[in-house]
Formats: structure tokens, C-alpha cells, sequence
């Protein structure tokens, strides 16, 4: 009960609701308790003694016993409903900010869809251990303890007989309840599974009927569904073997009672409007128990889900800010990379002894094979990852001394693919800064030559560009993300293959906003195309996470080596005649 405890640790703030809810649930609770007192006085007194006076008191008692219920009743669902959606949203938004800063190791290694599913599904699971079974834990457990005191106030020697089932009942939800909480952690392992394949399968959905494969996503669905179904009916069969187990030792307790006590009623100790009531007290102390019992279940299916919630809780954020980071002032661009090893698994290498230096406003290029590591090094200048040996330094300050937030506001990144959000054209690039103006918005898209495709647009910079901005062809999505880099005016520019994926005419436009772009900043450019490196102050050649050549481009075509085999390979008799 560890993480249920922890759990109840959110409910803090709101102690105050829940100690006038639990009074009200206390109240609500003790009309149920005053029934069978009401039949004990109608056997014993209006029926056997003829007593009108007392029939008028009952049937006035009635009305405003259960007046008063209704409006306890109301206060206690909305209390607690308040109280259980509340710890819902802060623990959401806990996973929320966790996520948020989770290292990017994190999200390599899982899917999307079982992200969203523990902020989804599982939280979802925990509003319904502290509603629903909230309200019905403290009700019955009002209903429960009220019943044993009017039972022991009518016949302890009675009561005592009917409490040697507690022991077995007891002994019966430990063993069902361990059980029901595997169950309940396979059942959210499968509904992860299910929603991270629906994200996939829905995100990925061009691919999908280009391929014709609709079938098989419906298979694979299927396949997932299937073993959710299967998880669920394991839990059900032992919830709802749990029932009447309690039930068969509720109705044992009942069957000593109905022998004992009419034996005292024979006997003449106990009036028979007594043992009604203890009756009606025991059914009542059945009741509670099964019902329990049905709580205790659905407590062990969500603390299934509260277990997966702490376990993302309790992950070690790698990448973060050291106890004495320093706020990184506004930097002049030089970077220093100083004897770096990286891996991403620990098993090899991405990375192996890397060094070099970069001055101010120089524009520096990194070509090489697929895997080789460009794209490594672009991640961990921002700090993405942490280096495994040696140091990333800008202006003298190592990257790790520093705010994770200081360093990269200076740091502007323009990647291959770029992802822009559901939302205006003009909320999509003022993400570059939050406080700029619309005229700086406008300003900024004018230098990266969107102005005028985004005024074509409908509704021009108001335009709503659809989810992750497919209503726009690639190369305005790349002015878009040049825009939004151009706002937030960074001094380190890193660029990730930006113009790979544009047709010829779209990379001319999109080239010459980046040039616009890079001018005064130190720049990192990652690219496939050598025509868009020429320019560059030095190249470095990276082949299997080293530095194998580095230069101008006039000077490594010189040297004859790999970046002259490339070059030959793009431009082919053009290459060889230059």
C-alpha cells in the first residue's frame, strides 16, 4: 500500500472537503441504520402494545430521517467527486511536467502511445479508486461499524458468534486480492499496448494505405484487442469469484444468527422485534462486507495502475540541472568539443574520441555516411544527451555547468522533419518566442520567405494548418520552422538535414532563407547535399563516430579522401572536371 499512500499524499490540499465529506457520508449512512430500529419499535411497541402515539413518531421520523439522508447524500457525492477529480488532474499534470522532463533516451526506447496511456488509461484508473470507491469504501465502512454497535447494544453474546466469519472473509481477500492485482497490471499493460498501436497505426496512416496494408493494422489490432479481452475476463472471473465466497461466509453468519437468536426468542431473553433488528443489522453487516470486498477488488485492479504512475515518478531524470548550474549569460557562439564518447545503448560507440573547435559566426559542416554520427553530435550540443567522456564547451562554460533552460534558449535548431502544431500559421512560429508581437512574427516570416505563401493562405497568418501541419507542402514547412528559429534569434544555429527532403525549386528558396538565417551565427549543418556546404568555414568528414577529414571544401577535395569520393558520387563527370 506503499504508492497508495503516496497517492493519498495529493488528496492533502484538499483535507478540509474531505473531512466534511466523510461527516456527510456518516450521516447519510446512519439513516440506513435507523430502519431497523424502526421495525424493532413497530413489533415490540405499535404492534404489540397498540401504541398510535409511537406509529405517529415513526412515520414522522421516517420522512425527516430521509430528507436529512438526500441532503447529506448530495454533499457527499459532490465532495468527494470534487476531491477525486482534483488529485486526477494534479497527478495528471505531475505525469505531465514528468514527461516533459524525461530525457530524450527515454522517449527512444518507448512508444508514443504507451506515454499517452499512463497520462491516459491509468490515471483514469486511479479516478475511479478515489470516486467512486471512495465514497463506497467510507459508506459501507459507516454502515459497518454503526451496525456491530446497535448489534452489541442488542445482544453481544449474539454479536461475538456473528464475527467468526471476519477472520475467513479477511483470509479470502488477501488471497483474491493479490491475484486481482496481477490481473489489473496486465489488463493496463494491454490497454498501453492498444494505444500505442492506435497511435501508430493512425499516425502512420499515408504509409499504411500506400501500402495497402489496412488488413493487416486490422489483424494486428485485433491480435491486441483479443488479449485485452483475455486480461479483462481473467480479472472478472476472479472478482466475480470473490463475491460469493463472501457471500457463502455472510450467509453461514446469517444461519448462527437465525438459529441462536430464535433460540433466545424461544427462551424468552431476547423480544421477538429484537431479533429482527439484529437481524436486519446482521444483513446489513452482510451487505457492507460483500460490497467491500467488490471495493478491495477494484482498489487491487487500480493500484495496478497507481504502481505503473509511481514507476514513471520514480525514474531518474538523466539529463537535468546540477544542484550549483549557473545560468549560461548570452554567449558569443565559440564551441569547443573536447575528447567526446558517446553511446547510445552502451554496447558501441556512437561517438569515440570527437575534438574540435569552432570560432564565432563560423558556419561548420558534418557530412558522412548514414550512422556515422552527424546527427549525434547535433543532439548533444543542446544536451539532449549527456556525453559519456570528455566536454561540450561554449564560450568556456562546459554545457553541463549550466541551466538546461539557459542553454538552449541560445540554441536555435532547424530539423529535417519539421513538426508544427495544431494551430494558427502565426501561433505556430511565435513558439520561437512566446512574447514577440505579431509584427515580430511577421517580421521573421517575411526574412525566411513565407510571407507570401502564408498570406495566400485562407485565412492568411490566422490560417489553421491542420495536425502536425500536413496541409502544407515541405518546403513551407521548413520556412515555417526557419521563421520560428529566426524569432528567437539564437547565436548557435544547428541545422539537421534541412533541406534533404524538398524538391529542387523549394530547396533554392528554402537555402536562401537559411543562408538569411546563418548570417553572424555559428551555424552546425548537417547535410546530404554537398551543394549546400561550399560555403562552409570547415567540413568535417565523420565516418563510424570519428573524425576522419576536415577542411574546405577546396581543400578536401585536394586531400582526394572521402569527401572527395562523395563528391564524385553526387555531382559524378561534373566532380571529376572541377
Amino acid at each position: 500500500m506503499k504508492n497508495y499512500r503516496r497517492l493519498l499524499a495529493y488528496i492533502k490540499p484538499y483535507l478540509g472537503r474531505l473531512g466534511l465529506a466523510v461527516i456527510c457520508i456518516i450521516i447519510a449512512s446512519g439513516a440506513n441504520l435507523y430502519l431497523p430500529w424502526i421495525i424493532k419499535d413497530m413489533i415490540d411497541k405499535v404492534l404489540a402494545e397498540k401504541d398510535m402515539a409511537m406509529l405517529n413518531v415513526i412515520s414522522i421520523s421516517i420522512v425527516v430521517v430521509f430528507a436529512i439522508r438526500g441532503f447529506f447524500y448530495f454533499w457527499q457525492s459532490y465532495l468527494v467527486s470534487y476531491i477525486g477529480q482534483r488529485v486526477v488532474v494534479d497527478v495528471r499534470e505531475v505525469m505531465f511536467k514528468k514527461f516533459q522532463r524525461m530525457p530524450m533516451a527515454y522517449f527512444d526506447k518507448h512508444q508514443t502511445g504507451e506515454t499517452m496511456s499512463y497520462i491516459t488509461n491509468d490515471v483514469s484508473a486511479i479516478q475511479a479508486a478515489l470516486v467512486d470507491n471512495l465514497i463506497e469504501f467510507f459508506t459501507e465502512a459507516a454502515i459497518l461499524v454503526g451496525s456491530i454497535v446497535l448489534m452489541l447494544y442488542i445482544d453481544w453474546k449474539l454479536t461475538l458468534l456473528t464475527l467468526i466469519t471476519v477472520p475467513m472473509v479477511g483470509y479470502a481477500m488477501k488471497i483474491f486480492g493479490r491475484k486481482i492485482k496481477r490481473a489489473g497490471t496486465l489488463i493496463q499493460e494491454r490497454m498501453a499496448d492498444i494505444t500505442a498501436l492506435l497511435q501508430e497505426s493512425i499516425s502512420s496512416i499515408r504509409v499504411v494505405k500506400s501500402f495497402v496494408r489496412e488488413d493487416y493494422e486490422i489483424k494486428r489490432f485485433r491480435a491486441e484487442n483479443l488479449l485485452n479481452f483475455q486480461a479483462v475476463m481473467k480479472n472478472v472471473q476472479l472478482t466475480s469469484l470473490l463475491t460469493p465466497t463472501v457471500e457463502f461466509l455472510a450467509a453461514v453468519a446469517v444461519t448462527l444468527i437465525v438459529w441462536f437468536g430464535g433460540y433466545e426468542v424461544v427462551q424468552g431473553i431476547m423480544s421477538a422485534g429484537s431479533l429482527v433488528a439484529f437481524l436486519t443489522y446482521a444483513v446489513n453487516l452482510a451487505n457492507p462486507v460483500k460490497r467491500l470486498s467488490r471495493i478491495y477488488g477494484r482498489m487491487q485492479q487500480a493500484m495496478a495502475a497507481i504502481d505503473r504512475i509511481f514507476s514513471v515518478l520514480d525514474m531518474e531524470e538523466t539529463v537535468n540541472d546540477k544542484p550549483d548550474a549557473v545560468i549560461m549569460p548570452k554567449v558569443s557562439g565559440q564551441v569547443s568539443v573536447e575528447n567526446v564518447t558517446f553511446s547510445y545503448d552502451e554496447k558501441h560507440n556512437a561517438l569515440e574520441n570527437v575534438s574540435f573547435e569552432v570560432s564565432p559566426g563560423q558556419m561548420i559542416a558534418f557530412v558522412g555516411p548514414s550512422g556515422a554520427g552527424k546527427s549525434t553530435i547535433a543532439n548533444l550540443i543542446p544536451r539532449f544527451y549527456d556525453v559519456n567522456a570528455g566536454a561540450i564547451k561554449i564560450d568556456g562554460y562546459d554545457i553541463r555547468d549550466v541551466t538546461l533552460n539557459s542553454l538552449r534558449e541560445q540554441i536555435g535548431i532547424v530539423p529535417q522533419e519539421t513538426l508544427l502544431f495544431n494551430t494558427t500559421v502565426l501561433e505556430n512560429i511565435r513558439y520561437g518566442r512566446l512574447d514577440a508581437t505579431d509584427e515580430e512574427v511577421i517580421a521573421a516570416a517575411k526574412a525566411a520567405n513565407a510571407d507570401k505563401f502564408i498570406c495566400d493562405l485562407p485565412n492568411g497568418y490566422q490560417t489553421l494548418i491542420g495536425e502536425r501541419g500536413l496541409n502544407l507542402s515541405g518546403g513551407q514547412r521548413q520556412r515555417m520552422a526557419i521563421a520560428r528559429a529566426m524569432l528567437k534569434n539564437p547565436q548557435i544555429l544547428i541545422l539537421d538535414e534541412a533541406t534533404s527532403a524538398l524538391d529542387t525549386e523549394s530547396e533554392k528558396i528554402v537555402q536562401a532563407a537559411l543562408d538569411e538565417l546563418m548570417v553572424g551565427r555559428t551555424s552546425f549543418v548537417i547535410a546530404h547535399r554537398l551543394s549546400t556546404i561550399f560555403a562552409a568555414d570547415q567540413i568535417f568528414v565523420i565516418d563510424k563516430g570519428r573524425i576522419c577529414e576536415h577542411g574546405t571544401h577546396a581543400e578536401l577535395l585536394k586531400l582526394g579522401g572521402v569527401y572527395s569520393n562523395l563528391y564524385n558520387i553526387q555531382f559524378g563527370d561534373l566532380g571529376n572536371r572541377q
